[in-house]
């Protein structure tokens, strides 16, 4: 199924037809993650092998938990949209989607952590998920994490001067 979608706030329902992996309960764990660890754990279990590859390393449901947190932490007023889903054969599922919130606390970034700039933040991910038995094994994940940064005057692209030395 592909097509794609408007922002949803944290809590609305948004409906993506007859799938066969449910996006949108992905993305509903990732912004709105039970207080409660064991209870958040089970969340991910429910949804995530233990461990799941990320990126090729593994990475226990604990430290997905872990993760959801720091994100929760960062972004204040989380609404998401899903951009387009592929589904293909041999388990993959390809999502592409917009995180957007108040940048309100220390960003992870594969830059280094980010102090809170009070912008808002919209990043734009791309997942390629593999599904094994129904949840999710594998991850290959890619961001845009400059041109979030660059939005929100966190990081400042200098331009290059032809000739300069």
């Amino acid at each position: 199924m592909s097509g794609p979608r408007g922002l949803v706030a944290d809590g609305e329902a948004e409906q993506h037809g007859a799938m066969a992996f449910d996006v949108d309960r992905l993305l509903r764990l990732w912004t709105e993650l039970p207080a409660d660890d064991a209870v958040a754990a089970a969340a991910f279990r429910e949804l995530y092998t233990d461990p799941v590859t990320v990126n090729g390393a593994p990475v226990a449901l604990t430290g997905l938990v872990v993760r959801a947190r720091a994100l929760q932490a960062a972004l204040d007023r989380v609404e998401r949209e899903v951009v387009d889903v592929v589904e293909g054969g041999g388990g993959k599922v390809a999502v592409a989607f917009r995180l957007r919130g108040r940048h309100t606390g220390t960003l992870s970034t594969s830059a280094g952590p980010v102090p809170a700039t009070g912008e808002v933040v919209e990043l734009r991910v791309i997942d390629v998920l593999t599904l094994t038995d129904g949840r999710i094994s594998e991850i290959w994940m890619v961001a845009d994490e400059l041109g979030a940064l660059v939005g929100t005057g966190a990081v400042r692209v200098v331009p290059v001067v032809a000739g300069g030395g």
